[in-house]
């Protein structure tokens, strides 16, 4: 049933914003930190287009928000483009488990979960091939033109995070005692930089420049000549002093977040296997707008499940006790299909996404609060059921802070012509495992996500991908792409991404008042990062929801902790009217990330 036309009452938008909805028609940019955001910009205003721009400011994240992303990661994007501006394209980041990573070696291990930090959790860092195949392939300018403002930031510095020293006090004993290398990398003089000193990554500018001297032999001013010189650099990340320092490093038995010492499996032979690349969308249609996702391997289908079991719903505004509650309940249902089907296999997603099924779970939300992990029934096949092992306390309010993981990074852009992508980069925090000193970063550990369990979907395999938490959204309408958005949170990226979502395409909201508007999640779902909690009937909410809604929401039985009022979510978006303008709009919670155009 077409449902485009169908009016839902919503909350009016606050006339205050803390910010406004960018406007213009030459290009805009949006991250989750300025200098990124600026890069990106930069890049717009030397003619440059909008692949060209994301990578400068993906490689920018790399450097300036080392606590939340780095090379030794993962990203996970999505795109179209001007000339196919009604296709969308995953660019696909997520590097796989290593050869050696077998479920027989980790429980020779004595682990029943894979660590949380540590070079037995990494995944093949899939994120710098991944930027360079985008570059290639669609972007205009020569590699070492793109990556200047990222070398530039490493070699002479850039202002430290807050939150990135507070990242590194709360490791910092580990660092001291067991990672020594990351202590010389962040600790100078064994001191915990403070927030704003001017800290320099001198290894990780000459490994850039590494890159683009591996095709300074390949003369000529062809495109063909630039994409041969961008392979090169690929084959030197791959096959070169990356590979071997990080093979050679890893295999070091080192502290992990189990209290073990263990070696690493991953090798050389397993950064040249990988290759980056690109794949279908996943879509569904919601009144009116077409909202595309990459595949179950992340958590992209779960915000494409919600919106259907939403969508057989008149009263859905997160800024109302029973909009709150449908909503909270809706992504519970979608959640626990994640857990027990998503993975990199064979998975149809043709069930999971019909409206049948939508009815089937819809018909299961009730007044109350469930208190139950709920998976659905898929016609032959059942479903995994992972361990629930219930969360001590009260759940962290956005998912980050803990030692052994870090969060995420995004960034999307626009340009005149009609080009728009978003990309989310994660993995490979500092905390995530010893830098290498060669290097000047560390792997990742995105194989927390799988389990030891041959019977899962997600299981650890040789060669498998984990199911990744990273989640960029690209939305269209009329066959064109209309908005590009996304934000870090881990298990909170898909939850934080519906409420958007929502006051836009039903509620009338602006981007930046969508994006400004109080936000809310549930944990009442097993969390993707070590060590794999689940708190049943949990919820975690911005005050500014108001008592009688949060209220409200206890009474329905929903576990409500406060998160104080500018705490979730941090969306970026940028996108195009049908008119033609353009517009960008960041979050403001954390007072880092920022949109610039004009």
């Amino acid at each position: 049933m077409d449902r485009s036309a169908e009016r839902v009452s919503f909350t009016p938008p606050e006339a205050f914003t803390t910010r406004p909805t960018l406007t213009g028609t030459f290009g805009m940019s949006a991250s989750t930190h300025w200098l990124a955001t600026a890069s990106a910009q930069a890049v717009l205003e030397r003619g440059g287009n909008a692949f060209d721009a994301v990578v400068a400011g993906g490689f920018v994240l790399h450097v300036v928000e080392p606590h939340l992303n780095g090379p030794g990661g993962d990203l996970v994007g999505i795109f179209a483009t001007a000339t196919d501006p009604g296709t969308p394209v995953v660019l696909m980041g997520q590097g796989p488990a290593p050869a050696a990573a077998t479920i027989a070696h980790y429980r020779a291990e004595g682990l029943d979960l894979i660590p949380g930090a540590g070079g037995l959790a990494a995944a093949v860092p899939g994120a710098v091939d991944a930027w360079l195949t985008l570059l290639r392939d669609h972007g205009t300018w020569e590699l070492g033109d793109v990556l200047a403002y990222a070398i530039g930031y490493a070699r002479d510095g850039h202002p430290l995070l807050a939150q990135a020293a507070g990242t590194i006090a709360r490791v910092a004993d580990l660092f001291r005692t067991h990672w020594p290398s990351s202590a010389s990398l962040w600790m100078p003089d064994d001191r915990v930089p403070a927030a704003g000193t001017i800290v320099r990554n001198p290894a990780y500018a000459a490994v850039l420049d590494s890159l683009v001297d591996a095709g300074s032999g390949i003369r000529g001013d062809g495109e063909a000549d630039r994409a041969a010189r961008i392979d090169a650099a690929r084959r030197e990340w791959k096959t070169g002093a990356v590979a071997r320092s990080a093979a050679r490093f890893l295999a070091e038995p080192h502290r992990h977040s189990d209290g073990a010492d263990h070696a690493a499996v991953i090798a050389t032979a397993d950064f040249a296997a990988f290759d980056a690349g690109y794949e279908a969308a996943v879509t569904v249609d919601v009144r009116g707008h077409t909202i595309a996702k990459a595949g179950a391997w992340t958590q992209g289908p779960a915000l494409l499940q919600t919106l259907r079991i939403l969508d057989g719903y008149d009263e859905i505004d997160p800024s109302t006790e029973r909009g709150a509650h449908t909503i909270l309940e809706a992504l519970k249902l979608a959640l626990a299909d994640r857990d027990a089907y998503y993975g990199d296999g064979d998975l149809a997603l043709t069930e999971l996404l019909s409206a049948d099924y939508a009815a089937v779970r819809r018909a299961q939300i009730g007044d109350e609060a469930s208190r139950e992990w709920r998976p659905g029934h898929l016609s032959g096949r059942a479903p995994f059921r992972p361990p629930l092992r219930r969360t001590a306390g009260e759940p962290a309010a956005a998912g980050v802070g803990e030692p052994t993981r870090g969060d995420t990074c995004h960034i999307d852009v626009t340009d005149r012509w009609g080009n728009m992508i978003a990309v989310t980069p994660s993995g490979g925090w500092l905390q995530s495992s010893p830098a290498i000193p060669e290097l000047g970063f560390c792997v990742g550990t995105r194989l927390q996500m799988m389990w030891l369990d041959a019977d899962s979907p997600a299981a650890l395999r040789p060669g498998s991908r984990p199911r990744t938490t990273l989640t960029p959204t690209l939305v269209l309408r009329d066959g064109r792409a209309v908005m590009a958005l996304g934000t870090p949170g881990g298990d909170q990226q898909e939850q934080w991404q519906v409420p958007v979502l929502l006051r836009m395409i039903l509620g009338g909201y602006s981007a930046q008042q969508a994006i400004d508007a109080p936000s809310l999640h549930t944990t009442a779902l097993v969390d993707s990062f070590w060590p794999r909690g689940w708190t049943p009937a949990g919820v975690v909410v911005e005050d500014r929801l108001g008592d009688a809604v949060i209220d409200g929401l206890r009474a329905r039985g929903h576990d409500v902790t406060r998160a104080g009022d500018w705490s979730l979510g941090r969306v970026s978006a940028v996108g195009r009217n049908r008119d033609g303008l353009i517009w960008a709009a960041a979050n403001p919670r954390g007072m880092q990330g920022y949109a610039a155009g004009r």
